[in-house]
């Protein structure tokens, strides 16, 4: 026996999402809103309007009438149908564009929301998850309001105002009809609850699959140099068999709305032959053959719109899927956020002091052990260390992407989480050894660090960066999705000239020059030593042949720090940092 109160048709969070995106979305049309309800009611009444006409139009036939007559039933019924029809045209035009607005500010905000996530969102959530709730899950949003729910707000208006007619003109045969209601709903609830679990799923696995293609998209070279082609072929179809399958079962579920209501109409039609023939031949009653036509007429217009109706519910059931599952995005909040009495002023030439620095990224997994650095202001600080040993990690800590789980990091004698992010994040520029490269020209991309600069000053950064003469080679020519036309080398010097063309007062370079060949490192060292001349550097190296210069080099293993001290002295001590340095000087010399 099933308990229906456990086939709830809105859940909780179901009414909670719809009542978030009416709030933020669609509150502020009311007026185009009650505009639509208006030309949806008026939809309704025609076919009222044409019951009653039809009616009359029988008893003109049955009763003798005149021609004439009967001509002015029939124009009247083409103009009402006309009306209907300049009406059907610029419902469906008004919605779809409340519906679109609603979604592109939607996906708007879902951006926004993305960009002030903390770095931990992402470390964890797959970019196809991302790319399906932005694309996939917005369209299907817009799709669902701008036009299912405006036919079915037709289709709802059409059976109200024919129900009440109906029920005014024959109350004992529409009492046929509420008889079926309790089985349809019944019907419907049965299948809602698969419907939801079904899309549920299949968001998951389209999910995976669009992370899948991306995957694939990144490691194309490596697919076709290690031949792994057929791997990525079974790899990918066992995502779109899944699909597959979810998909029939999904169209199954849904199927199975519409025999339930054609069954339900069965029986009501009966009930009405049934009961308005039995009126009609006994002379209890004074109905005549002419209402009971016009009654199932009205049945016929009734139930039409009540199937549409029911496949509108199920497809909500689906919607209700993509409504939470955005509604849940929105509702995450960053935690590394500005504090209530933050500063916005910093001038970014004072120290930057680790003391007793402790992190980890997962709890059972430590990084960082009690590090206590200080990097100075107006000096060049390296760090060094074999990969895994916290690096990088260092210079998210620096710009409040993570927290440290215990110790402080200061800034000119002032924690950082007393810093503005913006103004914290605003005065680094980075140059990392994953360059962010847009399908764009080499000056777009240099240019995009600092849209308000000028041509010079770009054309300047370029020339500092030894990438001046490959911008003007190529000119306004795009490079590839991810600069693909652009070699390792290429990209990183887009990296420097950005650092160049922000002028920040404290540089960062990770790994910064790691894809560069001797030759071309050396021809642009003298502009890095520029760059970074009068700044607080900060250079993170594998290459140990760019930090020789450095005021002074850490060095860590294991999350801890181990060595520190200049070139020399680090050589003098003959440990992890100088056995390193020989090994990488006998590595050159081979």
């Amino acid at each position: 026996m099933v308990n229906l109160t456990e086939h709830k048709f809105f859940t909780e969070s179901d009414k909670l999402a719809l009542g978030w995106f009416w709030r933020n979305y669609l509150k502020s049309k009311m007026i185009w809103l009650f505009l639509i309800l208006g030309m949806t009611a008026a939809q309704g009444y025609v076919y009222r309007e044409f019951l009653k006409l039809t009616e009359s139009g029988m008893r003109i036939v049955f009763e003798r009438g005149t021609l004439q007559d009967l001509f002015e039933i029939c124009a009247m019924v083409t103009g009402i149908f006309l009306f209907r029809g300049v009406v059907s045209y610029l419902t469906p035009r008004i919605a779809t564009w409340i519906a679109n607005d609603a979604v592109q500010r939607m996906r708007d905000d879902m951006v926004a929301k993305y960009l002030s996530l903390d770095l931990a969102h992402f470390d964890k959530a797959k970019s196809g998850d991302v790319i399906l709730r932005l694309v996939q899950q917005a369209d299907g949003l817009s799709s669902f309001v701008g036009q299912q729910t405006v036919k079915a707000l037709r289709d709802a208006a059409t059976i109200l105002i024919l129900s009440t007619y109906l029920i005014y003109k024959e109350p004992f045969l529409f009492a046929g009809v509420v008889f079926v209601v309790p089985f349809v709903l019944f019907g419907l609830r049965r299948v809602s609850k698969r419907i939801k679990e079904i899309q549920q799923s299949a968001e998951a696995v389209m999910g995976d699959f669009i992370n899948g293609i991306e995957e694939m998209t990144n490691g194309m070279r490596t697919i076709r140099i290690s031949g792994q082609e057929e791997m990525e072929k079974r790899r990918l179809a066992t995502s779109t068999k899944g699909i597959r399958t979810l998909n029939i079962r999904l169209q199954a579920a849904q199927a199975l709305s519409l025999p339930w209501m054609d069954f339900a109409a069965a029986v009501a039609f009966s009930m009405v032959i049934g009961g308005g023939g039995y009126m009609v031949l006994s002379p209890e009653y004074e109905t005549d053959g002419a209402s009971i036509i016009a009654f199932l007429i009205g049945l016929v217009l009734v139930f039409d719109p009540a199937r549409r109706a029911s496949s509108y519910f199920v497809a909500l059931q689906a919607a209700l899927i993509l409504f939470r599952s955005i509604h849940t995005l929105m509702l995450e909040t960053p935690e590394i956020v500005d504090t209530p009495n933050s500063v916005a002023e910093l001038d970014g030439e004072g120290d930057i002091v680790f003391r007793d620095v402790s992190f980890s990224y997962e709890t059972n997994h430590p990084l960082l052990h009690n590090l206590n650095l200080v990097f100075r202001g107006g000096r060049t600080t390296a760090i060094v260390g074999s990969t895994g040993s916290g690096k990088t990690t260092i210079l998210s800590l620096l710009a409040r992407l993570y927290e440290p789980q215990s110790g402080e990091i200061t800034f000119d004698g002032r924690p950082l989480c007393e810093y503005k992010l913006e103004t914290l994040r605003g005065i680094y520029s980075v140059v990392s050894q994953d360059i962010v490269i847009f399908n764009r020209s080499i000056f777009d991309n240099v240019k995009y660090v600092k849209p308000e600069a000028s041509d010079q000053e770009v054309f300047d950064a370029a020339e500092a960066a030894d990438i001046l003469s490959l911008m003007e080679e190529r000119g306004s020519a795009p490079v590839g999705p991810k600069g693909a036309q652009l070699s390792g080398g290429q990209k990183q010097r887009i990296g420097i000239a950005r650092a160049f063309l922000q002028n920040k007062p404290v540089v960062i370079l990770d790994e910064a020059t790691s894809a560069l060949d001797q030759k071309t490192e050396d021809r642009i060292r003298g502009a890095m030593e520029g760059l970074m001349k009068g700044r607080t550097s900060i250079v993170i190296a594998h290459r140990l042949s760019t930090v020789t210069q450095a005021d002074l080099i850490y060095v860590l293993e294991h999350g801890k720090l181990i060595e520190q001290g200049n070139h020399s002295q680090l050589l003098a001590q003959k440990g992890l940092y100088a056995s390193m340095y020989n090994a990488q000087q006998q590595g050159y010399q081979k």
